[in-house]
């Protein structure tokens, strides 16, 4: 079985977590064995998850007529190095993914499209929601008209944690600081060096 059940994740709440702080999906159709690929920012709601796409953007004839879709939603990663142990260990690299497929139609009514787009804009303003998108703006009846919006029910999900869950737990707890370290301190560079390019 991969990835051994000790990397696999299971729980529901655990899952949709995941989807909440990383919201940015990489959604995979195929059309004639050929892949197209576009990142989205999407929603969970009551078992069906709803995002938008431009309607110039290829892929946007795909994501309607209940075909077959494939989400990954991308956590936290980490170089985990043999440094960082006493004991005897090999390189590896530690991550967080969720993978979904599902079958996804269009969304048809204007109305729909804009209120999963105010219901969008909730969910990532959280927790300070220091702006609300108004159903009403006039800026949305203007959008709607670009854009296609699309659900995707009959959700398969697959979690994967790699998260050291098997080492012994002085070696995890130090893999899991690490993980969240180099998260805090690789971002600030790493922007800086490709904005100045």
């Amino acid at each position: 079985m991969y990835p051994p059940k000790h990397y696999q994740e299971f729980k529901k709440e655990t899952l949709i977590e995941i989807i909440k702080r990383y919201p940015l999906a990489t959604v995979i159709s195929v059309d004639k064995n050929r892949p197209f690929i576009t990142h989205l920012p999407l929603i969970y709601k009551d078992d069906v998850i709803y995002g938008h796409i431009d309607n110039q953007n290829s892929q946007t004839c795909l994501l309607k007529n209940n075909n077959e879709v494939t989400l990954i939603f991308s956590g936290p990663q980490s170089y985990i190095s043999p440094s960082l142990f006493n004991s005897k260990q090999l390189p590896t690299w530690n991550y967080i993914k969720l993978h979904i497929t599902g079958t996804v139609s269009k969304i048809e009514s204007n109305d729909a499209i804009k209120q999963s787009i105010v219901e969008m804009t909730e969910v990532l303003e959280a927790p300070e929601h220091n702006y609300r998108l108004n159903l009403d703006d006039e800026r949305m009846a203007y959008l709607v008209q670009y854009i296609s919006g699309f659900k995707i029910e009959n959700l398969q999900w697959e979690g994967k944690l790699k998260m050291s869950q098997d080492k012994p737990i002085e070696e995890f707890e130090i893999a899991k600081h690490h993980l969240i370290q180099s998260q805090n301190n690789s971002i600030e560079s790493f922007i800086n060096q490709i904005l100045k390019q």
